[in-house]
């Protein structure tokens, strides 16, 4: 058997390749949407990729199921579960608790784990050229290593409406029935790692075993005490704040993501060309530059988006494709770069990368304005504003400060004074800042940037 695990840094996302050496047939398990790493597998060992599926409706990606399928004439298998509400709207084979999917020795068996959401399944996959009995499990977002799928998802980013409850008691019903009868060798691979909002404590381990889960991970002892009320509490407590985006991932991986086809290649612009694209509003400039050049020089109107592991996440931040559709021009010194951040936007359904230039310093035409923590006092504004996590707000920021998280902040300008006024916004360490910042002066908001963000004021502070 081959088993390969594809992961995305920015989104912490983990896809799976499992193919059957001697059939020469492969499943690709919760696809991202540029699928030529799944196709590059496929190619490099020989195998066709035959069956596609995905563990639940996701909504912190876009999903590549239906994409890969096209490329490859694929059958589609979607849950079947969950009730008329969480059905799939495009087409595939609906599989349910126990329905198999063959490739060759190779038996991917469905259980239904709700919690997360109520149609999720995890998959058990047995490896018949050695064994009878299944050894490893596709856990989706069921069971992460040491932490859970949160069961409340479906109210901060779909519309629910105190469906969190009823998840968390489908996530202990399910921990019962599927998970803890499992032979302690089983070895679980999630479908998140450290650093996605799917969860709360997600561990960076890529993968661990049932055993371990059951004997480490802190719900093991509301499992084996029965105490599903503790178990709910604690679940609840403290989950991260969710991104604006997740609801439109949620609809459109319902409806069925666009397909892509062949992607075309970026064009390479020269300064008179960017210049006249952006004077006439026929496109929007992205600079993929760390937050120090950008506060070096830019151009007045771009988005920062920082090119590399989180450009998915960001991108996402501030650009909703659902009222901007414009083609992007990106800063990026090549075509095979401009062409690795387009992909990362197609993760999370952003597919107007057309463009790109190395002339940045040429254009730019803007400094963004910064203020040091020593002039805090001493400036007037309107509003004191800390992008961080709400985690991270509550262990401690700058009084008077308020939350208003990044990946949200552009969808909840109500939460602002009106438009025009000045806002002095600070992260971490200025990473996160520069992303939302360029938002929100897009947004119409004269913005200040506090320079060296949470950890500068606090080292001026002696702390």
């Amino acid at each position: 058997m081959l088993f390969e695990r594809i992961y995305e840094e920015g989104l912490a996302q983990a896809s799976y390749f499992i193919g059957c050496q001697r059939k020469g047939q492969a499943i690709v398990v919760d696809a991202r949407r540029d699928i030529q790493v799944y196709l590059d597998l496929a190619a490099k060992n020989g195998m066709d990729i035959i069956a596609v599926t995905e563990t639940h409706i996701h909504a912190d990606y876009l999903s590549g199921t239906r994409e890969l399928a096209s490329s490859t004439g694929a059958t589609v298998y979607l849950s079947g579960e969950g009730g008329t509400d969480w059905q799939y709207d495009f087409d595939g084979t609906r599989i349910h608790h126990g329905d198999t999917i063959q490739l060759g020795n190779i038996t991917v068996t469905a259980q239904h784990t709700p919690g997360h959401t109520p149609e999720h399944l995890s998959f058990l996959v047995t490896d018949g050229a050695v064994a009878d009995q299944p050894g490893y499990m596709l856990t989706g977002d069921f069971v992460f290593v040491g932490d859970l799928g949160r069961p409340d998802l479906l109210d901060e980013a779909a519309g629910g409406k105190d469906t969190r409850f009823a998840g968390a008691k489908d996530l202990f019903a399910s921990l019962k029935r599927v998970f803890m009868p499992l032979p302690d060798y089983v070895q679980i691979y999630p479908a998140h790692g450290a650093g996605s909002p799917c969860g709360k404590a997600l561990g960076a381990v890529p993968t661990s075993t049932v055993g371990y889960q059951k004997a480490f991970a802190w719900w093991a002892p509301y499992l084996e005490n029965d105490d599903e009320q503790g178990f709910i509490d604690e679940l609840l407590d403290g989950q991260p704040d969710a991104h604006a985006y997740f609801a439109r991932m949620k609809k459109e991986n319902r409806l069925g993501p666009a397909l892509i086809g062949q992607p075309a290649h970026p064009e390479k612009l020269d300064v008179e060309q960017v210049k006249n694209m952006l004077s006439d509003g026929s496109a929007l400039l992205v600079d993929t530059r760390d937050q120090h050049s950008v506060h070096r020089g830019t151009v007045e109107g771009a988005l920062n988006v920082p090119a590399g592991g989180q450009a998915s996440n960001f991108a996402a931040w501030v650009i909703d494709p659902e009222r901007e559709q414009r083609p992007l021009i990106v800063t990026l010194d090549d075509e095979a770069n401009a062409a690795q951040f387009r992909d990362a936007l197609y993760r999370v359904g952003i597919d107007t990368v057309r463009f790109f230039t190395s002339d940045i310093a040429e254009l730019a035409n803007y400094q963004p304005e910064t203020i040091v923590p020593a002039d805090l006092d001493h400036t007037g504004y309107d509003a004191l504003v800390d992008v961080r996590g709400k985690g991270e707000y509550a262990a401690g920021s700058i009084p008077g400060a308020q939350q208003l998280s990044g990946g949200s902040a552009l969808w909840r300008l109500n939460e602002l004074p009106q438009t025009g006024s000045t806002l002095v916004t600070f992260c971490q360490s200025g990473v996160r800042n520069s992303v939302v910042a360029s938002g929100l002066r897009r947004a119409g908001y004269k913005v200040l940037e506090l320079e060296g963000s949470y950890q500068g004021w606090l080292d001026e502070q002696g702390a």
